[in-house]
């Protein structure tokens, strides 16, 4: 078996140097072959692709986004219908089919998903993989799932919990109602709760600093652990009760819902929230 392997990397590595003396032969430059392997254009330009898709979902619907090379938007309002805009920006036609985005949905669900597409080994390892941008366009009573995404993340007010996993980018929540999960998010988070659920608020992982909008009548138990930052709040309920070196224990009112934070690199501020709908009368008064 051993021999077999052996012969097979031998023969691999043959086809590669073939390659490359066959290459550098016509004149080109060694530094170029990935470029050609990989079917990548030279030139400035890119080359663009869009999905428009419409759904309809039935209250209290679970949206799943995952797997996006880019930012994720997220608008919603009174509505019944989900619509789907992306957008996908490749520097040739290779490049986009490198990746491709799966949707699939129901009455009860709707899941986006960036996954590797058909092209050969080669051009996946030299090429390029093209960017992402998707806007959701959501009725507001659903709950999200949010995970793999290599940009930021933002959504409006909805009526569900959210579980937010892996986001390379700041995460911006106006409103949620329900518990929440925040894990592996390399940015700062915002995010603001019109109600906590009975499992409360979980963050673990994070690099950057973290903001919480509570409810003016919140009721909250806070224990943080492996924590780099400080802990502060604008509650006049709020009671720091013990405070060690990387770990905080602390209760606005008279305890409740949880909110536990385990290996944070920043530090979480616990404010008072102004409700979605009340931001966006006073938004509108102003312009």
């Amino acid at each position: 078996m051993k021999r077999i392997i052996l012969v097979m990397l031998v023969v691999g590595f043959a086809a590669a140097a073939g390659i490359v003396r066959s290459y550098t032969r016509t004149g080109h430059r060694f530094s170029d072959l990935p470029k050609a392997i990989s079917s990548d254009s030279n030139s400035p330009g890119n080359v663009r692709d869009e999905i428009r898709k419409s759904f309809e979902l039935s209250p209290g619907a679970r949206v799943e986004v995952a797997g996006i090379n880019g930012a994720v938007r997220i608008e919603t309002s009174d509505t019944k219908t989900a619509e789907l805009y992306i957008e996908r920006i490749g520097k040739s036609t290779e490049a986009l089919q490198r990746r491709k985005i799966t949707i699939d949905a129901s009455a009860t669900s709707l899941t986006i998903r960036g996954e590797k597409g058909d092209a050969g080994l080669l051009s996946r390892v030299f090429g390029s993989s093209p960017t992402e941008k998707v806007t959701l366009k959501l009725p507001r009573q659903v709950s999200l799932v949010a995970a793999g995404i290599n940009g930021a993340l933002n959504v409006a007010a909805i009526e569900g919990g959210v579980e937010v996993h892996g986001i390379n980018g700041k995460v911006d929540i106006a409103e949620a109602r329900g518990s929440a999960e925040f894990d592996g998010i390399n940015g700062n988070i915002s995010a603001g709760f019109k109600q906590l659920g009975k499992d409360g608020v979980s963050l673990n992982g994070i690099n950057g600093n973290i903001e919480l909008r509570l409810a003016e009548d919140t009721n909250v138990e806070f224990e943080a652990h492996g924590m780099n930052g400080e802990v502060t709040s604008d509650f006049a309920n709020f009671v720091l009760e013990e405070a060690r070196h990387g770990s905080f224990s602390a209760h606005i009112g008279s305890g409740g819902s949880s909110i536990a934070a385990h290996g944070i690199n920043g530090n979480i501020r616990l404010q008072r929230a102004m409700s979605a709908a009340i931001k966006t009368d006073a938004a509108a008064s102003k312009s």
